[in-house]
């Protein structure tokens, strides 16, 4: 008997999957930097905290996608939420800041599911249609952060100090709990997909990374790309401790902006994305969203009081929720199909590389040059972001024209 492929239920398990993974993270976001500050944590460690994590997702991204080119999607992709889940139950029974950046960490390591999940879409999803796909996804991200602070709040509002914090990181182990088990019992591998080359040999794997840069429809999108976790990974940081000093928030009040930011996103990324992407095009959705970021970013010297940071949130969601899922659309559509995978383990080693960067650069300017120093400096990058996309506009429209 011939295997049924996987089809629309395939897909919805995988959103499921990817929607426990982020809301696993999206409940710890409000209470890392607080909970660091607890052993004594400065400004800087705290975003040191954040690119412990990203510097070992981007040791493990690429292998996890090339690996799974070989060995399958599913097997990586259980073997990912597995370890997911482990790196917070660790979280929750530490007690010492050695063992938060223990935790996070091994937390790292085992953080495939994003790229192997995206691969697994270019997998049975026709190129044409992948952009509406990309963006369910990002509706599901959006729906982790939406839910996740929202479970954060909670647990504010319905108690206080530091079993709350223990509490959360718990609640985030059995999510990904949940996601493993979903993995396992109900995900289906692909009917097929293109064999890379032997993932354990080095030169294998540049082979496949540089294959996955070497266009410009892929190289460009990649770039901006880099930009947006760049600069998101620098907020993630720091912006609860910006909020602590401006504008006297806790763990309660930055739990309802992440709510509310990540409402958008859902909105945005799974009503809006996949029919302008179809009337408009990718690159324009990356050019509008990159120019919205950056005037969001802007915004931080405007902010008095927390009416003027909700609005500058909502220009930042926006803007990144049509721009993120259309790049990583742009890039699967360009990327060999015998190298799907690894051309999204090179996108999240790329954004991986900056989110290591990202917080340690704000968190250094946040320390150096003042609070606001890190959201002035995102606002010029994003701007910088949209001149490139305007330029990769430009080139795609020339590769078209005739002659």
């Amino acid at each position: 008997m011939i295997a049924k492929p996987p089809g629309k239920g395939a897909i919805s398990v995988l959103l499921l999957i990817v929607f426990f993974d982020m809301l696993a993270f999206g409940i710890i976001i409000p209470f890392t930097p607080f909970w660091a500050e607890r052993y004594g944590a400065s400004p800087f460690e705290v975003a040191l905290l954040f690119s412990t994590y990203s510097f070992f997702a981007l040791l493990s991204s690429f292998p996890w996608g090339v690996i799974s080119d070989k060995w399958g999607r599913r097997p990586i992709l259980c073997f990912s939420m597995l370890g997911t889940a482990i790196s917070f139950a660790w979280v929750s029974q530490s007690d010492a800041l050695w063992m938060l950046f223990a935790a996070r960490a091994f937390g790292g390591l085992m953080g495939g599911t994003l790229p192997v999940a995206q691969a697994y879409i270019a997998d049975v999803t026709p190129r044409e249609d992948r952009a509406g796909r990309m963006g369910m996804m990002g509706a599901a991200i959006g729906a982790g952060f939406v839910l996740g602070p929202g479970i954060g709040w909670a647990l504010t509002r319905f108690g206080t100090g530091e079993a709350d914090f223990r509490t959360a990181f718990m609640i985030a182990a059995g999510v990904g709990a949940a996601g493993f088990v979903s993995a396992l019992l109900l995900l289906r591998e692909p009917p097929s997909r293109a064999k890379s080359d032997d993932p354990r040999s080095i030169p294998a794997r540049m082979k496949a990374f540089s294959v996955a840069g070497a266009t410009p429809g892929v190289l460009y999108p990649l770039v901006i790309l880099t930009v947006l976790a760049f600069c998101m990974a620098g907020l993630e940081a720091t912006f609860a401790l910006w909020t602590e000093r401006q504008l006297h928030w806790g763990v309660r009040e930055v739990s309802i902006f992440f709510l509310y930011i990540g409402g958008i996103m859902v909105l945005v990324q799974g009503g809006l994305v996949r029919p302008l992407a179809k009337r408009l095009g990718e690159g324009k959705l990356v050019v509008a969203g990159t120019l919205l970021m950056s005037i969001g970013y802007a915004t931080v010297l405007f902010v008095f009081a927390p009416p003027l940071a909700f609005a500058g949130g909502a220009l930042i969601a926006v803007g990144f929720g049509l721009a993120n899922p259309s790049l990583t659309a742009l890039i699967s559509r360009n990327a060999p199909d015998e190298h799907q995978g690894a051309a999204m383990g090179a996108s999240q080693s790329a954004q991986s590389l900056c989110r290591i960067l990202g917080p340690i650069m704000a968190g250094a300017a946040f320390s150096g040059f003042g609070r606001d120093a890190p959201y002035l400096a995102g606002a010029i990058i994003l701007f910088i972001g949209f001149l490139i996309a305007i330029r990769a506009l430009k080139v795609a429209a020339r590769s078209q024209s005739p002659g």
